[in-house]
């Protein structure tokens, strides 16, 4: 398998545990992470850390990656099932924000085996 997508497999599993740390660590420095919940992009490591510690404060987001695909460009887009649910587990209702089931595309620019830029794809 693609040492990319082994890496991207690692986070999700990472992420769906909560550790930043060990999701930090396959992102570089300087990376460009977009913020799904509140638009934008978030860059580096403290801003992603912040914007996670905002979300997981209000929300308990859930991705499953089901497939993978390269681009042409060198992109890898995971095609995810995104599960959102409220601090006790429960389905949300009147949300404010932009979090909510669905499918999604994750889209990862990658370099030397860590996630320079992360954008999203609105439903796939």
């Amino acid at each position: 398998m693609d040492a990319d997508i082994e890496t991207l497999e690692r986070l999700y599993v990472r992420f769906n545990a909560r550790d930043i740390d060990g999701v930090l660590v396959a992102l570089t420095d300087d990376v460009a992470w977009a913020n799904a919940m509140e638009g934008g992009h978030e860059h580096g490591h403290e801003a992603v850390r912040a914007y996670w510690t905002r979300q997981w404060a209000i929300v308990s987001p859930h991705v499953q990656p089901v497939s993978f695909e390269r681009t042409a460009d060198g992109a890898v887009v995971a095609r995810v099932i995104q599960t959102i649910r409220d601090l006790d587990g429960n389905p949300l209702e009147g949300q404010t924000h932009g979090l909510k089931d669905k499918t999604v595309g994750h889209v990862f620019r990658l370099r030397d085996g860590k996630v320079t830029r992360f954008d999203v794809q609105d439903e796939v």
